[in-house]
């Protein structure tokens, strides 16, 4: 250690654009850069991992060992630093991403794509894949092609063809519509949580991902936000991002309300059929009597099914069901209505352990539109921008949409030559390029946002609606231009990675 700085030099390391990797040779001693070398530290606790060698949780600790390194950008000498303050480490990091979600890590490997280092910050010990499964449209499809990672996905999900929707009172089919046809192919597919972000997370570097790191508060520090953990470890970042959810600490400190309940609640769950399902490769969903549910398949043999409701209305509270899987269970029965036996056995043969229940959020519109998205160099992506509810499947499209608007925006400001060398004047100007590409990100996302929770809380209304003449309308008209609205939801582009 020396000046109060823990240092890792790579000489000579190369930069290749396309691949998104450095390597380097040299000596290093810290936290956060690997290279072929050897590397050693005796000191006070670092909150990170060695990828050049061990780490042994408590200090001292030593490490020597071979690696590529990846992620770090151009030719010569790269520095990380890690300043003790009194007693606590500060780190200093130029992006910091909270939430290792789906926007969290779409950010990141955007950025990564770009030749930009960023951290994710995650409070829990590993990847949450809460939900099962979400349904991917074709925004979603542009946003993961642009990121590299389409076909993989792909590869392990099958194309839905089309959508059937049948009244849970008569049981008969009230539209049906192709995913096929004159404006060409609407790909579609339902994909599982887990590949999803365990695909994300194999395309990044090593170490881009600090788990068991929960915010709980953050600062100003000049043109800095300094971000302080559980575990008492501090950060220091140029760029901070919020996709920490609906209960976003982000989005709390840059002012915008909090999500408010919708009055409705949804019961989600996965299970395999070993020897095939049989099911065709369609969207079915049900609606009537209060209720809507549907099940759609994510592979040969397995299906996911969600069923959504107003406790209110069905007399039951969202946190008991939630704590008695069983009666969880016992309550979706009861509301399938008439449906054919093949499709009831889904639900039946569900594993307790393989369902969840929780209430469904969203922003007031009108605070997305006129509420505090960005700030200087913060800004929310993901849940933490627009919570929605499911009614239109684009809660995780739309923030996979996020996270390549946001690097692409970042790119453009950050990859450019900085005009000031010294040191307070070239943070300054940073820091106006910062706010200069997030505002750009916030332009074209808020009114995106805007749009989607709006249509997504009223198709919910329209959907579990009760009332007669709604449910008339719903089911001679309405569910036909929902299922095209659905393809119209989802027929967005992001765009590419490409900087101009």
């Amino acid at each position: 250690m020396r000046n109060g700085f823990v240092s890792v030099e790579h000489e000579d390391g190369g930069w290749d654009r396309n691949r998104g990797y450095a390597r380097g040779r040299g000596r290093g001693r810290g936290r956060g850069f690997r290279g072929r070398g050897r590397g050693g530290y005796n000191g006070p606790q670092v909150d990170a991992q060695q990828d050049m060698g061990g780490y042994n949780q408590e200090p001292p600790f030593q490490g020597r060992g071979r690696g590529r390194g990846r992620g770090n950008r151009g030719r010569g000498r790269v520095f990380y630093m890690v300043v003790e303050v009194g007693t606590t480490m500060e780190m200093n990091e130029d992006i910091l991403i909270v939430g290792a979600g789906i926007g969290g890590l779409t950010t990141c490997l955007g950025l990564h794509r770009l030749g930009l280092r960023s951290l994710v910050l995650e409070s829990s010990d590993s990847l949450r894949v809460t939900g099962f499964a979400l349904t991917t449209w074709k925004n979603a499809w542009r946003a993961l092609d642009a990121l590299g990672v389409g076909d993989s996905i792909r590869q392990q999900h099958m194309q839905i063809q089309g959508l059937q929707v049948f009244s849970t009172v008569s049981g008969q089919p009230t539209s049906e519509i192709s995913f096929g046809g004159k404006g060409g192919i609407h790909e579609i597919r339902c994909v599982r949580r887990k590949v999803l972000l365990e695909t994300l997370e194999r395309e990044l570097p090593c170490g881009s991902i600090r788990y068991s790191s929960k915010v709980v508060s953050i600062q100003e520090s000049g043109h800095y936000k300094t971000v302080h953990l559980a575990d008492g470890s501090v950060l220091k970042t140029k760029v901070l991002i919020g996709c920490d959810g609906v209960n976003s600490v982000v989005a709390n400190w840059l002012g915008l309300d909090k999500p408010v309940d919708s009055g409705r609640s949804a019961v989600r769950g996965i299970v395999e059929f070993p020897d095939g399902h049989g099911l065709e490769p369609k969207f079915r969903q049900h609606f009537g009597n209060g209720v809507r549910h549907g099940v759609i398949p994510c592979g040969p043999t397995t299906l996911y099914w969600f069923l959504t409701f107003a406790p209110s209305v069905h007399g039951v509270d969202t946190e008991e069901l939630e704590q008695n899987p069983a009666k969880m269970k016992d309550f979706v029965l009861s509301k399938l209505g008439k449906l054919p036996q093949h499709i009831e056995n889904v639900y039946e043969k569900t594993a307790l352990d393989c369902m969840s229940c929780s209430p469904l959020k969203f922003r007031l519109p009108w605070k997305v539109a006129t509420g505090h998205i960005y700030k200087g160099n913060v800004c929310v992506a993901g849940d933490a921008l627009h919570p929605m509810t499911p009614d239109v499947g684009q809660g995780g499209c739309s923030a996979m949409e996020d996270g390549v608007v946001l690097a692409r925006c970042l790119g453009e400001v950050l990859l450019r030559k900085p005009t000031r060398e010294d040191g307070e004047g070239k943070d300054e100007e940073y820091y106006k390029r910062i706010s200069e590409g997030l505002e750009k990100y916030a332009k074209e996302r808020r009114w995106r946002s805007v749009k989607l929770i709006t249509t997504a809380y009223v198709v919910g209304l329209l959907q579990e609606s009760d009332w007669r003449v709604v449910r008339f309308l719903r089911e001679k008209f309405l569910s036909g231009f929902l299922a095209k609205f659905f393809l119209r939801m989802g027929d967005f582009d992001c765009g590419q990675l490409s900087i101009s």
